[in-house]
């Protein structure tokens, strides 16, 4: 149905492993799509159908759907006013269409000259003038021309890269393509499952008689195979890692107890029971020979820092340092602070580095890291940079560890690496993001997880409220009672800087409204432009009570501990995720006040805004409110995923298709013990260079 000519085919094929066959310009457009071989071809697959098998009188074409008419040019002409665009008149069935072409080329006019037969497939709507379609696609007929016997895909491409040529390569690319099955045969009978080969066409070219519903909808049994395989894939992949970090060495990092023993009784709370669980796991793993890769994870105010202190002690007790990295300053401090408090008292040489630092402050502190003096340093992204040397750094805690990219999670680990023999240090990673069980068993099967799954006693119940931004009067004089009282409260907007497209309120004049609003009171503002040392004044004061109300952005999501403040309000609260929603609900109830979260929104809403709204004021829920996440967004978000180094999934849905998941899962595990060679030829067909990805 395209005007553009197909994919030139150069007449050698140097490799069955390259696209020397197809011209240079057409594998520069392919390479965009991340298509560099025939086997990425043929898993190349199409997103939707049409229906090119039938032709349709403009009388009987239903509405809201493109449908395939034919016809005669009567008249082709470009109009210059209002807008340049190039009409065409075709007859159909006695009947007149009009095509409209906004955006087109001088050779289209001449394709479409009068007495010239066409095909042309679009959405038939009618107005004023009659019959029209929109940017129609369409093919000048010849003589003998036939209509095709299947369904037509219509894939994912790119620009300058038309659908009739992609369709072109993927043709050939399937006639050369071996797809012998890289499954157990025990595994496809159990589900019910065709034939790989037989799936792959079936999907390229797809029957007229079959439901497209089930097609689009990925649930015919041809689907269901290639979902399959895909998690099968996936599933041999993070084995694999956990069975090379297996294999890899650490220096055992012996329980002695000693200062455990110190921080426990010095401090004003006990331990919760999933802490005292979570921390025996931790402290078993620290004992071994192999490098730990440990995932704590636990809710909003869970208490995963004071476990990771007691990880930190286990670590120095054995003669080892300890590296804690997080994503933003202000959560680094926060870190750097309570490791100060609870460590400092017992003799620990805590260093704080971070990327904003003095030079004479910052050439201090690497100095005692690098000789040891310095036995925990704690800061953001600084920390894997070539000028930090650690004597002998044992453990990595790393925070919100999805926030930073595969590489710099490796630049990390790798400073505890020596040389002549290599020990990897044992890593611990936290997140404040529950990880729901398909997300658990699918991208972090290779991890070890520990879960915090209850809140410390005496924790306020959260009350969250969704308001119109109409009834901003209304919170306001809230917080006024609530500061009046002695309290202290959040307002919270996402954006610094003034946007006319989004219409969004800043932080900057939200802070000079408020100050204006409540002179009585000290307001003040922080944000991610600010200077680090400015920054930490503010959020100093706050935390003191010398501000009653604290103007932010997001930068106050995580790592921010202010027991006497009881309202968080968050400004269009409909264009946030439920992870940083939740996060943020997360910065009140720290303390006995009566607590409550104000979600200002600017209607109208959007069915995906209304839908996260919804679930976070169902729900409080850290567990739950992320299940949703994954159901509405996918894992993308909750993994960030652009920065994991993981392969994301591209067909198989992890909410819809559970059971093809634990298949995978138990396959994956037969397949390497029983036939590591089908095993590598199946992650080759799949992932390629991909599964040499590290889980770090």
């Amino acid at each position: 149905m395209k005007t553009s000519a197909p994919a030139k085919i150069e007449p050698s094929a140097p490799s069955s492993d390259s696209l020397g066959w197809v011209s240079p310009a057409v594998r520069e457009k392919l390479a965009r799509l991340g298509l560099v071989t025939p086997q990425d071809l043929v898993l190349h697959l199409p997103m939707r159908y049409e229906d090119e098998t039938r032709l349709y009188s403009l009388r009987d074409a239903p509405a809201d759907r493109p449908v395939q008419v034919e016809g005669v040019v009567t008249e082709s002409k470009i109009q210059p006013r209002p807008r340049r665009m190039l009409l065409c008149t075709m007859l159909v069935n006695g009947e007149s269409l009009v095509m409209r072409f906004f955006n087109f080329y001088p050779s289209q006019l001449k394709q479409l000259s009068p007495g010239t037969r066409v095909r042309a497939m679009g959405e038939v709507r009618r107005g004023f003038f009659g019959a029209e379609m929109a940017h129609p696609r369409f093919q000048v007929v010849h003589p003998g021309d036939s209509l095709p016997e299947g369904l037509t895909p219509v894939y994912p491409t790119t620009a300058g890269l038309s659908q009739r040529a992609l369709r072109s390569v993927i043709e050939r690319a399937l006639e050369r393509v071996d797809l012998q099955p890289t499954v157990p045969a025990e595994a496809s009978e159990a589900l019910d499952l065709p034939p790989l080969a037989q799936s792959v066409r079936t999907l390229h070219a797809p029957d007229p008689s079959m439901a497209t519903a089930s097609l689009e909808g990925r649930t015919h049994p041809a689907w269901r195979r290639i979902k399959f395989e895909e998690l099968l894939a996936q599933q041999l992949s993070v084995r694999k890692h956990r069975l090379r970090r297996q294999r890899a060495r650490a220096h055992p990092l012996s329980a002695h107890e000693n200062l455990c023993a110190r921080l426990l009784a010095a401090l004003p709370f006990s331990l919760t029971a999933a802490q005292i669980r979570t921390w025996a796991e931790i402290r078993q793993d620290l004992a071994s020979v192999h490098p730990m890769q440990r995932l704590l994870q636990g809710d909003v105010g869970s208490g995963k820092t004071i476990v990771a202190a007691l990880a930190a002690l286990q670590a120095i007790e054995s003669g080892a340092q300890v590296a804690v990295m997080a994503p933003t300053e202000i959560l680094a401090e926060q870190h750097y602070v309570k490791f100060q408090g609870w460590l400092g008292a017992l003799g620990i040489g805590v260093e704080w580095l971070a990327g904003a630092q003095g030079k004479a402050r910052r050439r201090e502190a690497l100095a005692k890291v690098a000789s040891g003096e310095a036995q925990i340093a704690v800061g953001t992204h600084a920390l894997f940079q070539s000028e930090v040397q650690f004597a002998r750094l044992g453990l990595c805690i790393v925070d919100e560890q999805h926030r930073f990219g595969v590489q710099q999670r490796l630049a990390l680990r790798r400073k505890g690496t020596e040389e002549e023999i290599e020990h990897e240090p044992h890593q611990l990673m936290m997140s404040a993001t529950p990880i729901p069980r398909t997300l658990a068993m699918s991208f972090y099967a290779d991890l070890d997880v520990s879960v915090i799954d209850e809140l410390p006693p005496g924790r306020t119940p959260v009350i969250t409220k969704l308001l119109a931004d109409t009834r901003r009067e209304e919170v306001e004089q809230r917080i006024r009672d609530a500061c009046l009282q002695g309290g202290q409260a959040y307002w919270v907007c996402p954006l610094i800087e003034e946007s006319e497209a989004l219409q969004l309120k800043t932080a900057i004049e939200t802070f000079e409204h408020i100050r204006a609003a409540f002179p009585e009171m000290r307001v003040g503002l922080v944000h991610g432009r600010l200077k680090s040392d400015d920054k930490a004044a503010v959020m100093a004061s706050f935390k003191q009570g010398d501000i009653q109300v604290l103007v932010a952005t997001t930068v106050i999501e995580v790592g921010v501990d202010v027991p006497n403040a009881s309202i968080m309000v968050i400004e269009h609260a409909e264009r946030m995720g439920l992870a940083q929603l939740h996060q943020l609900r997360g910065r009140v109830g720290r303390g006995t006040r009566a607590s409550a979260c104000i979600l200002l929104y600017q209607p109208p809403l959007g069915q995906l805004a209304r839908e996260r709204l919804r679930v976070i004021y169902e729900h409080t829920d850290g567990f739950e409110i992320a299940r949703e996440d994954l159901r509405i967004r996918g894992p993308g978000e909750l993994l960030g995923a652009r920065q994991s180094g993981m392969p994301m999934l591209r067909f198989a849905d992890l909410n819809a298709d559970t059971d093809l998941l634990e298949a995978a899962r138990d396959t994956a595990a037969r397949m390497l013990q029983n036939h590591p060679d089908m095993a590598e030829a199946h992650l080759q067909r799949w992932l390629g260079g991909r599964q040499d990805y590290l889980r770090v």
